[in-house]
């Protein structure tokens, strides 16, 4: 029963944002019609968000094989899903635990405490879970104090990091509906704040002036479609024919093969922005019913993707200048002493696009750009550093991607070395 409440539901997030919506559109007392619809539809947004991570997902693997080969480049990908899979023999069980009370604590702050929000991106919430039970473990703490110590740093976190981005996102979205939930919340903000400083908010991305001649690229897809072509390209020809064609492609040429992996991705874009529109339509109003009944005046906080649809140029410029820095970040980080970290194209796809779109809303294009930047560094070093303790428990070998697990990590365990735990 507790794999069950643990895998298949508490662990896959449609299911557990669909169940959120079923208990909210319930307590309102809608009429069964709308209770099945609106639950089925809350689920289905997620899955096509799902389905559209996956097909991008696919070709951004695609292209990361390209470039490796290509440029021969050692070093650690930053991977979530890898490290807390490995991190499961080991620490499942506190896992689990951290992760189940730590939505409970979620709930009780937004409860009683001004800061209003629960937090829906199951994943994240397991990563987060995951990364806190490893932090505490290699500082020396076991047992229920692991758990109820970690539990409690969880539910902080659900709610500290959505507060901190609200203000921002009642900018993107000029409205106050919904939150961000997601653990990249510290890119977002220092794109946000980069952007006030540097940026001009009334030259937005949305504004750029495209010739009459060139106005198929102000269709998103065509853009990102174009875009990514010229990536695909430039690298295939660098990784070289034989290379493709033998390990990647089948056979088929290697330029087209390039040219539909970078379809696909933009495929996979669009795929991910009508999923969000239809999640937001549903989980927003079935929330409500949660909100008043157990925890007044909260908001759903949500994964990273629901701000993309209110700046689709920030997305690809913020991806394109947040996979720079990854790129500059390989050069730096040797010289510092730090283990190289390969930019993967999935967090910088996301916390970059995301990190575009919170620069573009307090700076514009300038703040689009710059503050997108400092979030590729930010999830170059962070995970760098956060290495350092990994590696003293056996987990060399990959590290958590995004800016909250990376800060998260290092303060955990860096007080619990000063202060002699570790």
């Amino acid at each position: 029963m507790m794999n069950l409440i643990m895998n298949d539901i508490l662990g896959t997030p449609s299911i557990l944002v669909g169940l959120f919506a079923l208990i909210g559109l319930l307590l309102q007392r809608k009429p069964i019609a709308t209770v099945v619809s609106g639950t089925l539809k809350t689920i289905m947004g997620f899955v096509i968000i799902g389905a559209g991570a996956t097909v991008l997902t696919g070709a951004l693997d695609i292209f990361g094989q390209m470039f490796t080969h290509a440029f021969q480049v050692p070093g650690i990908i930053p991977t979530n899903e890898a490290i807390v899979a490995a991190a499961q023999s080991q620490f499942g069980a506190s896992t689990a635990l951290i992760m189940v009370f730590g939505m409970i604590v979620n709930i009780i702050l937004a409860r009683f405490t001004p800061l209003k929000y629960i937090f829906l991106t199951g994943h994240h919430t397991l990563f987060m879970a995951c990364l806190i039970a490893v932090s505490l473990t290699v500082g020396g703490m076991s047992g229920a104090p692991l758990v109820i110590v970690g539990s409690i740093i969880l539910g902080l976190c659900m709610v500290v990091f959505p507060a901190i981005l609200q203000p921002y996102v009642r900018q993107i979205t000029g409205s106050d509906d919904f939150a961000v939930g997601h653990f990249g919340s510290i890119g977002y903000f220092v794109s946000a704040t980069i952007g006030k400083w540097f940026g001009n908010k009334e030259k937005t991305t949305e504004q750029i002036k495209v010739p009459q001649s060139l106005g198929f690229l102000r269709d998103t897809s065509v853009a990102v479609s174009l875009t990514m072509s010229i990536f695909f390209i430039v690298v295939a020809l660098f990784a070289g024919q034989e290379y493709i064609q033998t390990e990647l492609s089948g056979g088929s040429n290697f330029i087209v093969f390039s040219l539909i992996q970078a379809i696909t991705f933009a495929a996979g874009v669009y795929i991910i922005l009508a999923g969000v529109r239809m999640l937001i339509a549903e989980i927003v109003p079935a929330f409500k019913g949660i909100a008043e009944k157990w925890a007044p005046n909260t908001k759903p906080a949500l994964d990273c993707p629901t701000v993309f649809p209110f700046a689709p140029n920030a997305v690809i410029i913020g991806f394109l200048f947040s996979f720079l820095a990854g790129l500059l970040s390989m050069f730096i980080l040797p010289a510092v002493g730090l283990k190289v970290i390969i930019p993967g194209l999935v967090p910088h796809f996301f916390t970059g696009a995301a990190a575009g779109v919170f620069g573009n809303a307090t700076g514009g294009r300038r703040g689009a750009m710059m503050g997108a930047f400092a979030n590729g560094l930010l999830i170059s070093f962070l995970p760098a550093i956060l290495l350092i303790f990994l590696t003293q428990f056996g987990f060399g070998g990959s590290t958590f991607g995004d800016t909250d697990f990376g800060a998260v990590g290092i303060i955990i365990m860096g007080l619990m070395k000063i202060f002699g735990a570790a």
